[in-house]
């Protein structure tokens, strides 16, 4: 691993997305849109379990579509320069960790968006500290998975579609998680009861990112 390929992957991620700002304006639509309707659909107020559901689902689906671009937005011609400049694996860890910084700040925007329009009252009685650390596992998580599964779509040819197929399977297990791990930090449950679950977190969450460092080069390579 050299830090200076990943930093390079980095800043080339970075100058992109400053040539398309219209995509971080595209995400953060999808956010606001998904939070104002379901305000629209439940005026009346939520219950904790379904105010969080709620909430990851929206996350969710923002994960999928702000994840998506990963490896779509290059052509076979950019994707063989890459190959000669840059170690497959260095390319995937650079990217993922491009991808959990921007599903970090992704959600907690969510998050923001999500209290202002369908109300806090559910954070009152909450450990804070503990849902803040689930919605940032949860965004770091989802960064590890949709990523690999990006390059496994774009390099079946079949982007978008192959996707979300793959995606939700996978995702899933961790979904599960996160709702139980933030319920409970949302129903003020100490420390010492929650631990085994953002344990679980952080383990899925470096498992997945050691498996798209390991298999992520034989992909490259096809």
């Amino acid at each position: 691993m050299r830090t200076a390929e990943i930093l390079n992957v980095l800043r080339l991620e970075i100058a992109l997305d400053l040539r398309q700002r219209a995509a971080w304006g595209g995400m953060l639509l999808y956010v606001v849109s998904a939070v104002y309707v379901c305000h629209l659909a439940v005026k009346s107020g939520l219950g904790t379990a379904t105010w969080n559901a709620l909430f990851w689902i929206i996350l969710l689906f923002a994960a999928f579509n702000a994840l998506s671009r990963s490896f779509q937005r290059e052509d076979a011609g950019r994707q063989l320069y890459l190959h000669t400049l840059v170690d497959p694996r260095n390319l995937v860890l650079a990217r993922t960790l491009y991808n959990a910084v921007t599903m970090v700040v992704l959600s907690l925007l969510s998050l923001l968006f999500y209290s202002l329009f369908l109300g806090s009252d559910v954070l009152a009685k909450a450990d804070l500290a503990q849902f803040l650390l689930a919605v940032v596992l949860g965004g770091v998580g989802f960064a590890a998975v949709l990523t690999l599964i990006s390059a496994i779509a774009a390099r079946a040819g079949n982007g978008i579609g192959l996707m979300a197929i793959l995606g939700f399977p996978i995702v899933l297990p961790m979904l599960l998680a996160l709702l139980r791990a933030s319920k409970l930090a949302l129903d003020g449950v100490a420390w010492s009861v929650t631990s085994t679950y953002f344990g679980g977190l952080v383990l899925l969450d470096v498992i997945t990112v050691t498996l798209a460092w390991l298999l992520f080069p034989y992909l490259w390579r096809d």
